[in-house]
Parts: structure tokens; C-alpha cells; sequence
């Protein structure tokens, strides 16, 4: 079986040793090349004696400005870019110094160049060190961006799981003060079994729901139980009033869904469809497969939005505009919410989401 060796490490992953590859291999290249240069314009082995010399100076030099563009980066720009041009000025000229006194010297003893000669080095060596102060700079600039780029996603990603928790624990507040309550007024009139069992059911979906990150998301089949914990405990309020049915394709039971999504819509066809009349309601969860997407629908047989309770839409109370709020966190401009008022009697809400079946995994 053949083995999966080590991911390899970006190149700029170690900006210091970066910089060594690219120094060296930049000035190994600038000898080989002015060597070859020589020799083919016959100037003789000689020629490498003063190359080799110059390849010195301008390695080390550039050690030098490096080590001052580094201090330089960081600056204002009038600062960063003045600064540079007077150090790459001072550079050219005793780069061109050495490099003229090195030819002179080791290979054309007594010949010093001056005047348009000596000026002409200068002006080549400045076109050197300056092409190799761009490059630094946009490497470092560069990095720089990307840095900050990365500063910026990550922050963006934590500012998201905050507004996700944040929406996800304006929930329990919510459902629990009116579930306690309920308790409260079952201990006043001194029906304990019914307390205690409630109790009991409220434990089982507290630690049903708590045990999923409040940004993290689950499976319908799982949003499904929770849902069927939380009625269990409505229904001790309501008896026979609150009727539930679920119809869940199977072929959408591993879907993932932020977790308790669906809570508020149940908790506000309870509210508004239950609550007000004599006879109660019945509340229906659907989900399907609707051409590769998850459509899931809440509804109701209570009143619908003109014939009973002004009940919270776009703009009013917790459970809808949560929900807004998550879906668009969670998928963007990838979803739908529609609030279905026409449907001949009752409320309903459909939400189509991506059929996705694997955690989104979180930011590094």
C-alpha cells in the first residue's frame, strides 16, 4: 500500500528561510550570469576574479537594506519610501565604487573608469538594486495582505459564531420560562406526578439540546427527536388540544440543519394556533427532497394571519426573525423562508436549505 508522505509546507510558511533561498539563488544566478557574459565576450578566466568580488558586494549590501527595508516596512509611507530611495542611492553608488574598483584592479590594473563610464555603472547598479528592492518589497507586501486577509476571515468567522450562539441561546430564555411556569402553576394546585414528569422531560430535552455546540449544526432526524422531546413537554399543558404529526422522507433524515431551528416554529404554532382555541390545533413538520434541496414545512390548523392573533413576522419577536437571522448566517443568499398565509385555513412557514450531510468545518 503506498503511503501518503507529510502535506508540504507553503513556501513563505518560514519567511526567514525564504528569504535565504531566494537571496542566494538571486545572486548565484547574477555570478553565473556576468561570468558567462564574460567569457563570452573572450574576456578571460580572469573575469571571475572581479565578478566574484562584485556578487560579494552586492549579496552583502543587500543583507544590509534588507535589514533596514524591515524597520522601513512598517512605517508611513512618506517615511517608508523616502527613506528607501536615499538608501538605495547610497547603495548604487558604493556598490558601482567597489564594483569599478574591483575591474581596475584584478582585471585591468591602471584603467579606472571615470566621468559617463563611472556614471554608467551607477546607473546600471542602481537598475539592479532597485529591481531587487521592488521585489522585496512586493514580496513583503504581499505577505503583508495575505496576513491581514487571513486576520480579517478568521475575525469574520468568530464574529459569525457569535451572532450564531447569540441567536441560538436567545432560545432556551424563552422556552423555559414559560416551561417552568407551567411546573409552577402544576406544584400551586398540588399536581406533583404532573410537576415531576414534567420536570423530568424538561431534564431529557435540556440535555438533548445541550450537548450540540450552539453553532454547530444536526441531522433532521436529530432536530426531529428534539422537536418530539419539546412537544412531549407542551402536551402535558395541553393534552388532546395539541395534536402533532411528522412526515419525514427518509431520504432526507441525515440532512443537516442548524440545531433548533425548527423549535421557535412549533413553540409559535402552539402560541397562535393551539393556545386560542377550544378545540386546539393539529401541527405538522414536514420535510421532502425537492430537486437536491431540503424543503421542510411547519404548519398549522389554527386561524390564520387575518382571522385570529397578530402573530410575529418578518420584523416582531424572537421565533421568526431568529430564524431569518440563522439561515442567512448559516447558508448566505442559499436558502429560502416563505410564510405561507394562503393556504385556505392555518399558517404555515417552508424553508428550503442545501441537502448537505456533512458538518461545515470551522475556521483554523
Amino acid at each position: 500500500m503506498a503511503t501518503v508522505g507529510p502535506r508540504a509546507q507553503p513556501f513563505f510558511a518560514d519567511k526567514n528561510r525564504a528569504f535565504w533561498i531566494l537571496q542566494s539563488a538571486g545572486w548565484s544566478g547574477y555570478f553565473v550570469l556576468r561570468t558567462l557574459g564574460g567569457l563570452a565576450n573572450a574576456m578571460g578566466l580572469l573575469y571571475v576574479v572581479p565578478t566574484a568580488l562584485t556578487t560579494a558586494t552586492g549579496y552583502s549590501m543587500t543583507l544590509l537594506m534588507a535589514a533596514a527595508f524591515r524597520r522601513l516596512i512598517r512605517q508611513k509611507p512618506v517615511v517608508t519610501w523616502g527613506v528607501s530611495i536615499v538608501i538605495l542611492v547610497l547603495a548604487s553608488a558604493g556598490f558601482s565604487t567597489i564594483e569599478v574598483w574591483a575591474h581596475a584592479t584584478f582585471y585591468r590594473p591602471g584603467s579606472m573608469p571615470s566621468g559617463i563610464e563611472f556614471f554608467g555603472a551607477i546607473l546600471l547598479d542602481f537598475a539592479l538594486l532597485a529591481a531587487w528592492s521592488a521585489l522585496y518589497y512586493g514580496i513583503n507586501f504581499y505577505l503583508m495582505l495575505e496576513e491581514q486577509t487571513d486576520t480579517l476571515s478568521r475575525l469574520e468567522n468568530q464574529a459569525s459564531s457569535a451572532q450564531l450562539a447569540m441567536l441560538r441561546y436567545q432560545l432556551n430564555p424563552h422556552f423555559l420560562f414559560n416551561t417552568l411556569n407551567s411546573i409552577s402553576t402544576l406544584v400551586l394546585l398540588k399536581q406533583t406526578d404532573r410537576a415531576n414528569a414534567m420536570l423530568s422531560r424538561l431534564s431529557s430535552f435540556l440535555r438533548y439540546t445541550l450537548v450540540n455546540e450552539p453553532t454547530a449544526q444536526v441531522t433532521l432526524a436529530q432536530e426531529v427527536e428534539t422537536l418530539k422531546l419539546y412537544l412531549e413537554i407542551e402536551k402535558m399543558r395541553f393534552e388532546d388540544r395539541l395534536r402533532p404529526r411528522f412526515s419525514v422522507d427518509p431520504a432526507v433524515s441525515q440532512a443537516r440543519l442548524p440545531s433548533l431551528l425548527l423549535q421557535p416554529l412549533v413553540e409559535n404554532a402552539i402560541k397562535y394556533a393551539v393556545t386560542p382555541k377550544e378545540e386546539g390545533a393539529e401541527i405538522t413538520v414536514e420535510a421532502r427532497l425537492a430537486g437536491g434541496r431540503v424543503q421542510i414545512t411547519v404548519s398549522d390548523t389554527g386561524p390564520g394571519l387575518n382571522d385570529g392573533p397578530v402573530r410575529p413576522n418578518y420584523s416582531t419577536g424572537v421565533g421568526l426573525a431568529n430564524i431569518r437571522d440563522r439561515l442567512s448566517q448559516a447558508y448566505g443568499g442559499d436558502h429560502r423562508f416563505e410564510i405561507q398565509s394562503d393556504r385556505g385555513g392555518g399558517f404555515g412557514v417552508m424553508i428550503e436549505i442545501p441537502f448537505q450531510t456533512e458538518q461545515p468545518r470551522e475556521a483554523a
